[in-house]
């Protein structure tokens, strides 16, 4: 699993445009095994990350939860106390 791509589902506010074509890109370079393509498998790279993208944004929009929404500065601290836990 990539450790880059972060949860984006109920968290408040929602996540944007920019996060969900991060977490494509990630995913993308997971499967391609590429961090940059080359010249003739970029095309084929950049749609394979609009079509991951637009996948994301379909399931987070149909996703339903019962549970109150996270605040993201509240789940930052969080991890940033569990990196200083386990790195000092």
């Amino acid at each position: 699993m990539c450790r880059n791509i972060k949860t984006l589902h109920n968290f408040e506010p929602p996540a944007s445009e920019d996060e969900i074509r991060a977490a494509a890109l990630q995913f993308v370079r997971k499967l391609s095994g590429f961090n940059a393509p080359s010249q003739a498998n970029a095309a084929a790279f950049n749609l394979a990350i609009d079509e991951v993208a637009g996948a994301a944004r379909k399931l987070l929009g149909s996703l339903h939860t019962h549970a109150a929404p996270r605040d993201r500065t509240v789940e930052a601290e969080k991890v940033r106390e569990r990196s200083r836990a386990r790195f000092g």
